[in-house]
Formats: structure tokens, C-alpha cells, sequence
């Protein structure tokens, strides 16, 4: 197996190392890639953050996390023991230099104890107010100025608008050149994400069909069961078109849409990426009700528990107009995919936690059967399921066995964890991974970053300025957000039904019939 065992050595500075995302992601993922052989030989994880703590409270803290969230099994004490003894934490307030200073002497000294130079990853897992201030700090203390063996890794929300982002570009070009910063979006990481180049580029079946003359439209869904989770504060500054259309579904939508790359070189691939998002088709402010629309989740039922509505939850304002759900629908205008719509739809308080994408073909030209036989066709459909249960699904028509022409839709499924019965990594493992390579190609660049938002900008200036909608208007616990339900109706479309809701429900019913025969 390929390993990071006799890599050149690297230290990891965590930024906010008390904070959730060290606890639950970050951690966790290092540990699993320190017992699959995935870090160098030497290395060191050194935490910073402003909370009060002692090395072997830090590690016990983390422990915990590791063993909610890694892969791995329950960390034994000897693994345990041996990961644990490259974790250092130390209080830091990250405004004054002399957190700088201190941190200075820690690389110095690590690199010391090894007689060898370190490649210096400063994780920025920190609130947004934080990510000028870093930088800036650390180029003060000298700790940015080898360009070559040290890199930043920028946490999303990247920006709230397209003059924030753009401020924080600058920020972070003015200490780091732009191969030295890897803006992270941890759904390009998900096996099923980076799997859509393989499947669009490595087979010759589906290219060739892959655009207008085929395609009737594309549906993306990034549904989650939970609510804010005591995220209040966060989520009322945010927004779900901030949280998740901006970066994840505009990336699934580049992905599905990009023109076939010559390499897979880093910049190759991003290259194409960005041609899409300066394709999409500019959304006019007078315009944005008829291609964006919002809501917000009320009181409901979901699994059987009764659940808060958005406005009751806590540090949210009992007023608040901020949408926890936004359905918008784009096109991309270029050869390939002129008038084709693309339609993407995210919320909290869904009945379930799915991703996915669903490419809708169009019906066949001429329907050749008796309308006996096709009662219940439907068209041809691909499923790209990132969650649960990663993997790809082809909805074709085939004829039910019997005396009588009869057809029915039938599924080919493919499943990560039938195919390689082996559970895929999780997004921070790879991502991690391709930070210590250096490996930028799932990672953001400037250009694409300020032109997602030059796309979303002008539908958030234009619902700030107009009268938000009659909050809340979904009931926690259900698909149906009437305002969603619209917008794609009225194209003559309807929403697909997920594929894993789809698939349960139609085994409910065999057994209903198999108890009843």
C-alpha cells in the first residue's frame, strides 16, 4: 500500500484546536491516516486556541472525538498512546504576537529534535473573523516567508459576499503565493465527488450522451435531518445559500458540467471548472424570485420526535427572516448545455439526510409500445448518490415477466461498499492528504472562489432588499416546500423523489405484499 511513512517531515499548527471541527473532523482523520501509515515518520500536530489547557487534557479530549468519528476501531491504548505523543496544544490569543513568537520557538524546536526542516501546514479551523488576522500575524513573526515548505488551509464560510471575498483573497495573497493556499470545501473529498470524473472520463458509454440532445435536466439535492445544532449565532450571520449552495452544490454543479479535461493536472481541472461558473447564466436582481426562492423550517415531526421550529432555537432571533432552505435553478450557456436547466435545492429539517445528484434524460423519440404496456415508464435516470451509502444508480425500462408486454423501471446500482467492501475515506482524510502532497486539485483558487460568488451576490442583495416571505412556510419533517415546488413546476418538471427514499419505500411495499400473499 502507498504510504507518507518516509515523506519529508510535516508539522501541523491547528488554528482552534479546542474548537468542534478539530474535535470531530480533523482529528479523527489524522488518527485514521497515522494507523493506515499515511503520515510521515516525523511528524507533529501542534493545537493553538484561546481556551485555558494542559497537553494531557487536550489529548484526552481529543481521544474522545476519535473514538465517535474515526474510521478506525475504538483507538487502543497503545495506538492511542503512540499518536498522542505528537499532539502538543498550547493557549494562544491569536491577536497578539507573542502567540507568534511562542509558536516560533515550537517549530524551531521541533525541527531541531528531528535535525531536519518540516513542511509548516497552519490550519485555519477558526470563526471567520479570524482568517485576515492569522496571516497578517504570521508574516509579522516571519513564519510565512519560505514559500516552498509552508501552506495555509482556509476553512469555509470564504467570504459572505463577492467584496468580502475578494478582501480576503487579498489578505492571503499578500503573505502566501497562491500555490500555497488550499481553500477547503469538504465535499470535493467525498469518494462519490471525485468518483464523477472517473465515471464521466474514464468509460466511453456516457460522454457522448452527456449534454442538451440527451439530458432534459439535472436535479442536485444536499438534504439534512438535523437543525442548526446550537449553531444559532453561526447560522443567523449565514444562511443556507451561504452554507451550501455557494460551495458545495455550485461544486457538484462544475463537476457535472465541466468539458472533458487534457490531463489531470491540477490546474487543468480547475481550469474547466471555472469555465463553468463563467457560463452560468447571470441571474438579473429584477429577476431573482422567478430562479431563487427560500424558506424556513417550523415546528414538526421528524422520526417520530417533535422538533423546533428555526425561530425557537436557541441564540436565533424570534423574527429572523434567514432561510434554512433555498431551491435555485440555473443554466449554463455554452454549447453543451444551452437551455438546459440545472436545479438544485438544500435545507435543514428534511425528513433525511441525502446527496445527490439526478441526471434526468429525455424520453425517447417515438414510444413504439401500447399504452398497456407503459403505464409506468419513466425516463431513463442516473443517480449519483454521495449519502448514505455512496455510490451510483441507472434507472432503465425493462419488460416484467409474464405473458403480456409490460414494462417497468429497474435499477443498476453500483455501491462502494459492495464493490470493495470496504468503507471509503472520509473527505478530510483525502484532503488532508493532498495538503501534505500538495496536491491542490480539489482545492478552490482565487478565481473560482469570487466567481461563485459573483454568481450568488445578486440573489443575495436582492433578498435582503425585498420582503422575505412569510417565515416559516415548511414544516419540519417533510419534502414539500411550496415555494421549491414552484419554481420547478412551473417548467412543467417535478422534483424527483430521492433515490434511498425511493428504493425503502418500494421495499416496504414488497413486504407489505409478501405478508399479504
Amino acid at each position: 500500500m502507498e504510504t507518507l511513512t518516509h515523506a519529508n517531515p510535516v508539522i501541523i499548527v491547528i488554528f482552534g484546536a479546542a474548537g468542534d471541527l478539530t474535535w470531530r473532523k480533523l482529528v479523527p482523520a489524522l488518527y485514521t491516516l497515522f494507523v493506515a501509515g499515511w503520515l510521515p515518520e516525523h511528524f507533529a500536530i501542534i493545537g493553538l486556541d484561546r481556551k485555558e489547557m494542559g497537553n494531557e487534557e487536550f489529548r484526552a479530549h481529543l481521544r474522545t472525538g476519535a473514538s465517535q468519528f474515526s474510521r478506525c476501531e475504538r483507538p487502543d491504548d497503545p495506538s492511542w498512546q503512540s499518536f498522542s505523543s505528537h499532539l502538543t496544544y498550547r493557549p494562544a490569543d491569536f491577536d497578539s504576537p507573542d502567540a507568534y513568537r511562542a509558536l516560533c520557538g515550537m517549530l524551531d524546536e521541533t525541527c531541531s529534535r528531528w535535525d531536519s526542516d518540516a513542511f509548516i501546514i497552519y490550519y485555519l479551523a477558526t470563526p471567520p473573523a479570524q482568517f485576515e488576522v492569522i496571516p497578517r500575524q504570521l508574516a509579522a513573526a516571519g513564519l510565512a516567508r519560505d514559500r516552498t515548505g509552508s501552506r495555509i488551509v482556509v476553512e469555509k464560510p470564504f467570504g459572505r459576499d463577492l467584496e468580502s471575498a475578494k478582501a480576503l483573497n487579498k489578505a492571503l495573497t499578500a503573505v502566501f503565493d497562491e500555490s500555497q493556499i488550499f481553500r477547503i470545501d469538504h465535499y470535493l473529498g467525498k469518494e462519490t465527488v471525485q468518483n464523477i470524473l472517473a465515471f464521466r472520463f474514464a468509460n466511453a458509454l456516457f460522454e457522448p450522451i452527456w449534454d442538451r440532445r440527451y439530458i432534459d435536466h439535472v436535479q442536485i439535492t444536499v438534504a439534512e435531518r438535523i437543525g442548526i445544532e446550537h449553531r444559532g449565532p453561526y447560522y443567523e450571520h449565514t444562511g443556507a445559500l451561504r452554507d451550501m449552495i455557494q460551495n458545495h452544490l455550485i461544486q457538484l454543479l462544475c463537476l457535472i458540467a465541466m468539458e472533458p479535461p487534457v490531463s489531470f493536472d491540477a490546474d487543468e481541472i480547475r481550469n474547466k471548472m471555472t469555465d463553468v461558473l463563467h457560463a452560468i447564466r447571470p441571474i438579473h436582481p429584477d429577476h431573482v424570485h422567478e430562479s431563487a426562492v427560500r424558506g424556513q423550517y417550523g415546528d414538526g415531526w421528524i422520526a417520530g420526535e417533535r422538533v423546533p421550529a428555526y425561530r425557537a432555537e436557541p441564540g436565533v432571533a424570534p423574527d429572523s427572516t434567514i432561510e434554512t432552505f433555498a431551491a435555485i435553478r440555473f443554466f449554463v450557456d455554452n454549447w453543451r448545455w444551452q437551455d438546459i436547466p440545472f436545479y438544485m435545492r438544500t435545507g435543514k429539517r428534511l425528513p433525511a439526510r441525502i446527496s445527490e445528484v439526478v441526471i434526468q434524460f429525455r424520453p425517447v423519440p417515438h414510444q413504439s409500445f401500447p399504452a398497456t404496456a407503459i403505464r409506468d415508464w419513466q425516463p431513463n435516470r442516473l443517480v449519483l448518490r454521495i449519502q448514505p451509502d455512496e455510490g451510483i444508480l441507472l434507472r432503465f425500462q425493462a419488460k416484467r415477466p409474464g405473458l403480456r408486454v409490460n414494462l417497468s423501471s429497474v435499477d443498476m446500482h453500483f455501491l462502494y461498499r459492495e464493490a470493495f467492501r470496504a468503507k471509503p475515506p472520509e473527505a478530510y482524510e483525502t484532503l488532508l492528504v493532498d495538503v501534505m502532497l500538495g496536491d491542490p486539485t480539489l482545492f478552490k483558487r482565487t478565481d473560482q472562489i469570487e466567481a461563485a460568488w459573483s454568481i450568488m451576490t445578486p440573489i443575495l442583495e436582492a433578498w435582503e432588499m425585498s420582503a422575505p416571505p412569510d417565515f416559516p412556510n415548511y414544516a419540519a419533517g417533510t419534502w414539500i416546500v411550496e415555494p421549491a415546488e414552484v419554481l420547478i413546476a412551473q417548467d412543467g418538471r417535478n422534483w424527483l423523489m430521492p433515490a434511498a427514499i425511493e428504493q425503502q419505500g418500494e421495499q416496504e411495499e414488497e413486504q407489505k405484499k409478501e405478508k399479504e400473499g
